[in-house]
């Protein structure tokens, strides 16, 4: 069975920390672009970050350039998202997900945070 499992989330306040983690079983993440996507609440959902396979090239959506970093252990087959100076306006579920294609084939369950102001 092809998963992805994010976790890491929680409570934390303004200006804190959290390191967020998506473990892939049943496949390798090797050759799988990543991205983290957000959904707050009553909103759309939203990208965040993306690695390609390689880990050469990453992309942020403006809202977090400089706050958060997204990288792989293809070792661990593991994709982190380490997310600094967190505001409430990050409060949402987390969600990753994995593509070979331009599609978004695999997706997780999603970990919540909440920023508390």
């Amino acid at each position: 069975q092809l998963q992805l499992v994010e976790s890491g989330g929680g409570l934390v306040q303004s200006g804190g920390s959290l390191r967020l983690s998506c473990v892939a079983s049943g496949f390798t993440l090797d050759y799988y672009a990543i991205g983290w996507f957000r959904r707050a609440p009553g909103k759309e959902r939203e990208f965040v970050a993306r690695i390609d396979w390689g880990g050469g090239t990453t992309d942020y959506v403006g809202s977090v350039k400089g706050r958060f970093t997204i990288s792989r252990d293809d070792a661990k087959n593991t994709v982190y998202l380490q997310m600094n100076s967190l505001k409430p306006e990050d409060t949402a579920v987390y969600y990753c997900a994995a593509r070979s294609s331009p599609v978004w084939n695999y997706w997780g369950q999603g970990t919540q945070v909440t920023v508390s102001s």
